[in-house]
């Protein structure tokens, strides 16, 4: 019973990651007074370019005689992934931000751009690499559990905390930094002030535009590192079409459950993580497979009648999100 629980804590922390990732990067741009629906799509285009980043790297070791090495893989994932999907934001910033487009259709947008973006290139490389693209043995292994010495081997807790691959305690890691940027620097303390109200923030010299475009790519960039964790981790480095399909909504509504904090957001991720495994490991005679799948969809809808019941203001959205600041407007 101990081992069963064990391991489906440990797979809900690994099943969740990815959401926490995506959530993270919106709880950013939504502190910055964007609502940005286009997570899906950023986590689209971070699952295709982490991958190919990656299986390019070993194509250009190979051709040159060289032996891959993995942790440079998977940095290069890391690294491409990010690009990629604040490439994502930068498109939905300059449309919503600059030419001051509707918030909400851009993101479904950037949704269909991304996924279309992401089918593509999975398509064309994969023919180009002989039917499907997949990295090596060498890059699998860059992201696989790892074993911390002594604590790795303790008893149960050493599962619990110690025996996960790196993307895991790097999500935590920005969920903490986050959290530390968002509620004591002065920076960020000028970013929630500009999604609460952008005409006070810019009547006391700051520059609202300014911190829109950085809170936002930023954020769309660490929405691809989450797309990247399904390429690389959760289809093992293969390029699956459809793989970060429901992620991208998931994530949106933990950052309403999260109540847009990032350290409530590494718990909730966690539960949705557990939804979402849940019936391979509990399994109750009678239920069908459906009902369980169902499970993170009915909790979303469970959370957004319930904090649209609560209206507490102290976890309440950003006054300002979705809302485009016309500066001629300011009173």
């Amino acid at each position: 019973m101990l081992d069963t629980a064990t391991t489906l804590v440990m797979a809900a922390v690994l099943a969740g990651t990815p959401l926490l990732l995506g959530a993270l990067g919106e709880i950013l741009t939504e502190r910055s007074g964007n609502l940005n629906l286009g997570v899906e799509g950023m986590m689209f285009m971070g699952a295709i370019t982490g991958l190919i980043g990656s299986w390019g790297y070993e194509q250009a070791m190979a051709a040159a005689g060289i032996e891959a090495i993995g942790a440079v893989s998977a940095l290069i994932s890391l690294l491409v992934s990010f690009i990629a999907g604040g490439f994502g934001a930068l498109i939905y910033s300059f449309l919503t931000i600059t030419l001051r487009a509707n918030q909400n259709v851009t993101g479904l947008v950037l949704t269909i751009f991304g996924t279309g973006f992401a089918n593509f290139f999975g398509e064309y490389v994969g023919l180009a690499a002989g039917g499907y693209v997949a990295v090596s043995s060498v890059t699998k292994e860059a992201f696989l559990p790892l074993h911390i010495p002594v604590l790795s081997d303790i008893p149960v807790l050493g599962q619990l905390l110690f025996q996960y691959n790196w993307i895991v305690y790097f999500a935590i890691g920005v969920a903490v930094v986050m959290s530390l940027f968002l509620f004591k620097t002065r920076f960020g303390l000028n970013l929630r002030s500009v999604g609460e109200d952008p005409a006070a923030a810019d009547a006391a010299g700051i520059n609202v535009s300014r911190y829109r475009y950085m809170a936002t790519v930023i954020g769309g960039g660490i929405c691809g590192i989450g797309g990247m964790y399904m390429s690389m981790v959760t289809t093992s480095g293969v390029w699956v079409h459809g793989c970060v399909t429901g992620y991208g909504w998931l994530a949106v509504a933990l950052v309403i459950f999260a109540t847009w904090s990032p350290l409530r957001g590494i718990l909730v991720a966690g539960i949705f993580g557990g939804l979402m495994i849940v019936r391979m490991y509990i399994s109750i005679p009678g239920l069908p497979v459906q009902i369980y799948e169902m499970l993170p969809y009915m909790a979303t809808i469970l959370v957004l009648i319930s904090t649209s019941v609560r209206q507490s203001k102290e976890h309440a959205m950003p006054a300002s999100t979705g809302l485009n600041y016309f500066r001629e407007d300011r009173e």
